[in-house]
C-alpha cells in the first residue's frame, strides 16, 4: 500500500476509536461521519482488490441505510485489518501482529440500534503506525528534496554555462609606398579596401554557451555570439554603425560523447580538434562535420593521439546545368605528448589537411554557367586566383588557381621547472602538396606562376600558461612566413596582415591580469608582402578580456 493508502487507513482507524457520544445530536453528527469514512474506505479497499465487487456493493448498501448497521461496520474493519496487515507486513514485521491483534473484530451479540461498538486500540501500535508513516514520508521528502530552497530538478543540475567578452581598441598603420587599393584588387573583387590612410576604430567580442550533460560520457553544447554569416574567421564587431543592434548568430553547435577513456568522438559545429596554430586556422573558426579522436594512455608520461574527420566546406547540389561538385575537407592528424614530473608538456603531430574541389573550374564558352559555383565564396588575400566566367560575362567570377593538401607538422613545448611561470615554444611548418603547376595552366588556360607553397612560424611565451587573477602576466613574441599558396586564405588568422597569405613579420604581445578572470592585452603586428606589388600592415590592438 502507497503512504496515501496507509495514512488513510490510520486515519479510519484513529476515528472509530474515538469514544461515542451520549447526545443525540452529536451521535447523529458522528454516526453520519462513520458512515461516509465507512464508504470511503470500501471504496479504496475496492479499488486495491482487497474486496470484490459484490462484497463491496453490499457493504456499501447496508452502510447507506437509514441505521448505521454493525455488520457494516464489522465487514469494513475485518478488510480494513486485511490490508493495514500487508502493508505494515512489508514494512515492519512485529508490528503486523499488532495491527493483525488490534483489527480483528470478534463476533458480538446484537447491540440496540444507534450503538456502535469499536476495536480498542492500543496506544503503542498506534505510535508504531506513526513512526511507520513518517518514516516512510521522510524518505520520499528526501529523495525529491522536498522544502529545500536551493533544489534544483535533475536535469537543470546537469547544464552549465561560459562566456567572455572582449572590448578592443584597433589601429591599423599603412606605411608609406604601398600601393592602391585599385592597383592591388584584381577587376570587380575588393580584397582590400584601404592601403594607404591610417584607421583607428572599436569593435567587441561577445559569447554565451551552454553545455548540457546528457549522461556520464555525453554532453551538448550550443554557443551563440557576435558575427555575421558573411565571414568564417570572425567574431568581432565593429562599433559605430549609428547605434543600430548587432547581429547574433550560432557559433557552436555540437554533441561529444567520449565512451572510453580513449576515444572521443564528435559531431556538429565544433572546436578545433587539431594540435595546430592560427597561421593555418583563426581561432574562430568552428569546423563543421564529424570527429573522432583516439588517444590511448601509453604510460604515466607518454601519450599517443589520431584525430581524423570529415567536414563539409560548400554544398553544392550537382546536376545536369551545375557540374561543379561539392567541397569537402578530410584531414588526418598523428602525433604524441609527454608529460614530465615538474608537468613540463611536449606534444608533437603530422596532419594532413585534403580539401576536396576547392579549386575552381573555368566555363568553357560565354553564356555558359555550368561550374559558376566552383567559385570561392569567401576568401581574404593571398592565394592565386583564377577566372570562372568567360571573358565578358558577369558578374566576374573567381576561383582558387591551386588545389589544397596541406602536410603540416606542429611542436609545442611548456616547460614548468619555474610553475607558475612556464617558458613555451611552438613552432608550426606547412606545405601546400596539391600545388601542380602544369595542371594549373591545363585547367584555367593561363601561365600558372612558380609555386610558392611553403609557410612557417614560430612562437615564444614567457609567463603564465593562463591569465586567471591579479597579478598574473604573459608576454611573447611571434614570427610568421606563409606563402601565397602555403594555405587556404580564407581560414587562417584575420589580425596578422589584416587576415590571408603572402605575407611575413613580427608580433609582439603581453598580457596582465587585472582581476579575477579579467585581463589587459595588448599587440603589435607588423608584416609585410612577400611577393608581388608592395604592401606593409602594422596593426596596434588594446583588449580588455573577461571570461566567466
Amino acid at each position: 500500500m502507497n503512504i496515501k493508502g496507509l495514512i488513510s487507513v490510520f486515519l479510519m482507524v484513529g476515528f472509530i476509536s474515538a469514544p461515542a457520544f451520549a447526545e443525540e445530536k452529536e451521535e447523529k453528527t458522528q454516526i453520519e461521519a462513520m458512515r461516509q469514512s465507512i464508504v470511503n474506505l470500501i471504496t479504496q479497499l475496492t479499488q486495491k482488490g482487497v474486496l470484490s465487487k459484490e462484497d463491496a456493493d453490499k457493504m456499501l448498501k447496508d452502510a447507506s441505510g437509514p441505521a448505521l448497521n454493525a455488520a457494516a461496520v464489522q465487514s469494513a474493519l475485518a478488510a480494513s485489518a486485511v490490508a493495514t496487515q500487508s502493508s505494515v507486513s512489508a514494512i515492519n514485521p512485529v508490528a503486523q501482529s499488532s495491527v493483525a491483534a488490534a483489527s480483528a473484530v470478534p463476533a458480538e451479540e446484537p447491540v440496540a440500534p444507534g450503538v456502535v461498538r469499536v476495536p480498542y486500540i492500543p496506544e503503542s501500535m498506534k505510535m508504531e503506525m506513526t513512526e511507520i508513516i513518517k518514516h516512510e514520508v521522510l524518505a520520499q521528502a528526501k529523495g525529491e528534496r522536498w522544502g529545500d530552497p536551493g533544489a534544483m530538478p535533475d536535469w537543470l543540475s546537469r547544464i552549465s554555462f561560459d562566456g567572455e567578452f572582449r572590448l578592443r581598441n584597433q589601429d591599423d598603420r599603412f606605411p608609406v609606398g604601398n600601393v592602391l587599393p585599385s592597383q592591388f584588387n584584381p577587376q570587380g573583387l575588393t580584397l582590400i579596401s584601404n592601403s594607404t590612410n591610417n584607421h583607428d576604430y572599436t569593435r567587441i567580442l561577445a559569447r554565451l554557451g551552454m553545455k548540457a550533460q546528457v549522461s556520464d560520457s555525453t554532453f551538448v553544447v550550443f554557443r551563440i555570439g557576435t558575427g555575421n554569416t558573411n565571414t568564417v574567421s570572425t567574431g568581432n564587431q565593429t562599433m559605430g554603425n549609428e547605434y543600430s543592434n548587432y547581429t547574433a548568430v550560432l557559433t557552436r553547435a555540437y554533441v561529444q560523447s567520449n565512451p572510453f577513456n580513449w576515444l572521443e568522438l564528435s559531431g556538429g559545429k565544433m572546436p578545433n580538434p587539431w594540435l595546430s596554430t592560427d597561421m593555418l586556422w583563426d581561432g574562430n573558426i568552428n569546423f563543421e562535420g564529424v570527429t573522432a579522436k583516439f588517444k590511448p594512455q601509453l604510460s604515466e608520461e607518454w601519450m599517443s593521439f589520431l584525430t581524423v574527420g570529415a567536414y563539409p566546406y560548400q554544398d553544392v547540389n550537382s546536376s545536369d546545368t551545375i557540374m561543379a561538385n561539392p567541397k569537402s575537407l578530410y584531414a588526418a592528424q598523428a602525433g604524441a605528448a609527454w608529460r614530465s614530473m615538474d608537468s613540463s608538456l611536449a606534444q608533437f603531430g603530422i596532419a594532413y589537411y585534403d580539401f576536396q574541389n576547392v579549386e575552381g573550374t573555368p566555363n568553357a564558352t560565354q553564356g555558359s554557367h555550368f561550374y559558376d559555383q566552383s567559385a570561392a565564396l569567401y576568401m581574404q588575400k593571398g592565394n592565386t586566383l583564377m577566372y570562372v566566367n568567360a571573358v565578358g560575362d558577369t558578374p566576374l567570377l573567381y576561383g582558387l588557381a591551386s588545389k589544397f593538401k596541406e602536410l603540416d607538422v606542429t611542436a609545442k613545448w611548456d616547460w614548468a621547472a619555474f610553475d607558475p611561470i612556464h617558458v613555451m615554444l611552438t613552432a608550426d611548418f606547412v606545405k601546400n602538396m596539391g600545388y601542380d603547376q602544369n595542371e594549373i595552366t591545363l585547367r584555367t588556360g593561363l601561365a600558372a606562376p612558380s609555386p610558392r607553397v611553403d609557410g612557417h612560424a614560430i612562437m615564444l611565451t614567457v609567463g603564465v600558461p593562463k591569465i586567471q587573477r591579479y597579478g598574473d602576466w604573459q608576454a611573447n613574441v611571434t614570427y610568421k612566413y606563409i606563402e601565397s599558396d602555403a594555405v587556404l586564405d580564407a581560414l587562417n588568422d584575420q589580425d596578422f596582415h589584416l587576415g590571408g597569405t603572402n605575407a611575413k613579420g613580427f608580433i609582439v604581445g603581453a598580457s596582465y591580469g587585472l582581476d579575477k578572470n579579467t585581463w589587459l592585452t595588448t599587440r603589435w603586428l607588423s608584416s609585410d608582402q612577400i611577393d608581388g606589388a608592395p604592401l606593409a600592415i602594422d596593426t596596434l590592438q588594446v583588449d580588455l578580456n573577461t571570461r566567466f
